[in-house]
């Protein structure tokens, strides 16, 4: 059985028209492929994004709480961008150094 292509020519907003572009290439499928399953989608009623996993939330939720009642001071970490470099350094060695 042969599949028809049927050309439609619409208009879409330019956020679309970019979007478009950015799906096409991120999933490498034509623009047209796209939109084709978009339209499947839209007419078999799914939903347009993935349901979300609700128990990862709650789990993330839970460890928080944990989190937050471990005993100790609760003051925010302060950090320094060269110590943290320096101390980056040191764990790593450069090739050229050993050499």
């Amino acid at each position: 059985m042969t599949t028809q292509m049927v050309r439609k020519q619409i208009y879409i907003l330019k956020r679309h028209a970019a979007l478009l572009k950015r799906l096409s290439q991120a999933r490498g499928l034509s623009e047209a492929e796209i939109i084709r399953r978009a339209i499947d989608r839209e007419a078999a009623g799914e939903p347009a994004q993935p349901a979300v996993d609700r128990s990862a939330w709650l789990e993330l939720v839970a460890f928080l709480d944990v989190r937050q009642n471990i005993p100790g001071e609760h003051r925010p970490f302060h950090w320094n961008r060269e110590e943290i470099y320096t101390d980056r350094q040191n764990r790593w060695p450069r090739h050229n150094e050993q050499d």
